[in-house]
């Protein structure tokens, strides 16, 4: 619905995960009779969750415990792990240091080079523990650095950007054609984000299997401040899952995964993200909260260190459990911590659905409407 917020200046109303609420109109099942599994491609997973590329989440160990667990890990290649030959180190610093020296020490940290060699030994060390491997980069880094992470032995590719485009033109006229360059790989690739239909049908023309809904970053993200750009993402999901069903007719039955990516902090928003029309979450924050989160208690994201213009903030976000608790239990909590996924698992139940797929048709509510 169109808001005249002033003559000829009119706006969209939209709604955010905190906006709306579940409706359970059917008859109830068994938590233990619902499924909540997920397939990509060829890789299936027990859960639908993507854990975040940023350094304060996935490490070669924690991509290999998530996948273990029935998730994704997608570690970054732009991160600490193929900086440095020890990342324990520079973590450890970012961990310690003080709020005021925070910025500019991480952009200092973050300045190391890139190593390839590097890429492919963290990638390896993922492959050999047997779990699906998922590695990210930038839309800027990615012309330049895919065919290391290819020849490393990738499963699924991302491309994870604050805003992401068919084509991405970067320096000196240099462009990512996003058609050509899927076409020319062997793995399914994800790209984000996108938070509009016509963004999204884009992506999925260029062969994208799955699309990033939102800026991600989400609690460790300052783009609203910096940039003046948010996404209320139920509203954002619900038009990107709307775009999917119209690509499926138009292609003939290529189906194009919605992943929700931004503002799934609590078990509560993952049911909404998959109830408004998402296959799966990608979570950041909620498993920097794990013991073994290489953050060490701390979150940021990419957009934090930015050269010329940080967008995120170190965040203080502590530890709760360790990741097999956060992900599936048991809690010991009742703030949506944890257990991320038995959660799911018991609102699916609730509203007599059985798997994610039917649990998009549930109904919704907006508070106040």
């Amino acid at each position: 619905m169109d808001i005249e917020i002033a003559p000829g200046k009119r706006a969209r109303q939209a709604y955010s995960f905190d906006d709306i609420a579940i409706v359970p109109s059917r008859r109830t099942r068994n938590p233990e009779d619902v499924s909540t599994a997920w397939q990509i491609d060829a890789y299936k997973f027990d859960i639908p969750m993507m854990a975040a590329p940023m350094d304060s989440v996935v490490s070669p160990e924690t991509a290999i415990e998530i996948g273990r667990l029935g998730g994704l890990g997608v570690l970054n290649l732009e991160g600490l792990w193929t900086r440095y030959d020890d990342p324990r180190i520079p973590l450890g610093e970012i961990a310690s240091m003080p709020d005021k020296h925070a910025t500019r020490r991480m952009q200092e940290i973050y300045s190391a080079p890139i190593r390839p060699e590097l890429i492919k030994e963290r990638i390896k060390t993922i492959r050999d523990s047997g779990v699906t491997v998922a590695a990210s980069l930038s839309p800027q880094r990615t012309a330049e650095l895919h065919k290391a992470v290819i020849d490393a032995g990738v499963d699924i590719f991302v491309i994870r950007g604050t805003t992401v485009s068919a084509e991405h033109v970067g320096h000196d006229d240099s462009s990512l054609n996003l058609k050509k360059f899927i076409y020319e790989l062997d793995v399914p690739v994800i790209v984000g984000g996108v938070a509009t239909a016509t963004g999204a049908l884009h992506l999925m023309r260029a062969g994208a299997a799955g699309v990033l809904v939102g800026f991600g970053g989400g609690a460790a993200h300052t783009t609203r401040k910096v940039l003046g750009i948010e996404v209320p993402m139920a509203s954002a999901v619900a038009e990107v899952a709307a775009a999917r069903r119209e690509y499926l007719d138009e292609s003939g039955g290529r189906y194009v995964h919605v992943i929700a990516d931004g503002s799934v902090g609590r078990s509560g928003d993952i049911a909404k993200a998959i109830a408004v029309g998402a296959d799966a979450v990608m979570m950041g924050s909620p498993l920097a909260k794990a013991t073994q989160a290489p953050g060490l208690g701390w979150h940021w994201g990419s957009e934090a260190h930015h050269q010329e213009l940080p967008r995120g903030e170190r965040v203080n976000v502590g530890t709760v459990g360790t990741l097999e608790e956060i992900l599936n239990g048991p809690s010991h909590t009742s703030d949506g911590s944890m257990n991320l996924f038995g959660a799911l698992r018991r609102a699916m139940a609730t509203s007599g659905y059985s798997d994610v797929k039917s649990f998009q048709r549930v109904e919704v509510i907006i508070h106040g409407a």
